[in-house]
C-alpha cells in the first residue's frame, strides 16, 4: 500500500481559483443543524398533521435512520472512494473526498457543505417517494434519515476535534481514525461500524489507539 500523505494543518489547500466556488467548499460545522432541523420538524409536523399513529411515527423514523446507515457506508466506500483513471475524474475525486483524507485536521471541511447536502437530500427525497409513495409514512421516514445524516456529519465533525471520555465513543473515534491514519480501504463506517462488520471491512482488533 503506498504511504498515506497527511497533513496535521488546521487549513487545507486552495481548491477554486473562484472565490465564491471556494467559499461553497468551505461551511461551519454548525450549518447543516440549521439547515436540517428545521426540515426535521416541517416533516415531523406534516406527518402529524396527516394523523399518523405515534407507533407508525417512530417505526418509520428509526428505519429511516438504519436506512441512512447503510447509505453512509456504501456512499463512503464505493462513491466516495472510488478513483478515477483520468485526470479529470482524479480532480473531482480530490475535491468531494481527497481532500479530506490529506488535511483530515481543516475544521471547514468536515462536514457537506450545503452546496452539495442540499442537491443530494432532494435527490434522496424524490427516490424515497418512488418507493414510499404514501406521504404519510414517507415524511418520517425522510426526518429519520435525515437525522442519521446529522448525526454523521455532527460526530465526523467531533472524531476529528474532539477526546471522548465514553468507551463507546473512543471506538467510535478509533475506528475512524483508523481509517484515516492506518488503511483507507478499510473502516467506511464513520457513525456506526455496523455495516463494516457485515461486509468484512473493518480492522483486526489489535490495532494502535489514535487519541
Amino acid at each position: 500500500m503506498k504511504k498515506l500523505y497527511i497533513s496535521n494543518s488546521s487549513e487545507s489547500v486552495r481548491m477554486f481559483k473562484s472565490n465564491w466556488m471556494e467559499g461553497l467548499s468551505k461551511v461551519h460545522f454548525s450549518i447543516p443543524l440549521f439547515i436540517y432541523v428545521p426540515l426535521i420538524a416541517v416533516m415531523t409536523w406534516l406527518a402529524f398533521d396527516r394523523h399518523i399513529s405515534t407507533a407508525s411515527y417512530f417505526l418509520m423514523l428509526a428505519a429511516g435512520v438504519v436506512v441512512w446507515t447503510i447509505t453512509e457506508y456504501i456512499l463512503h466506500r464505493f462513491v466516495f472512494h472510488f478513483e478515477p483513471s483520468s485526470e479529470w475524474g482524479k480532480r473531482i475525486h480530490f475535491i468531494f473526498h481527497g481532500v479530506h483524507h490529506d488535511y483530515p485536521k481543516d475544521a471547514k471541511r468536515l462536514v457537506m457543505p450545503p452546496s452539495a447536502s442540499i442537491p443530494i437530500a432532494i435527490a434522496f427525497y424524490f427516490l424515497f417517494s418512488l418507493v414510499i409513495p404514501n406521504k404519510t409514512l414517507l415524511y418520517p421516514f425522510f426526518a429519520g434519515f435525515i437525522i442519521g445524516y446529522l448525526v454523521y456529519d455532527m460526530l465526523h465533525y467531533a472524531m476529528h476535534h474532539y477526546n471522548f471520555k465514553s468507551p463507546l465513543m473512543k471506538r467510535i473515534k478509533q475506528h475512524h481514525m483508523l481509517h484515516h491514519y492506518d488503511d483507507p480501504t478499510k473502516g467506511y463506517g464513520v457513525s456506526s461500524s455496523l455495516w463494516d462488520v457485515i461486509f468484512q471491512s473493518g480492522f483486526p482488533k489489535k490495532k494502535k489507539q489514535y487519541d
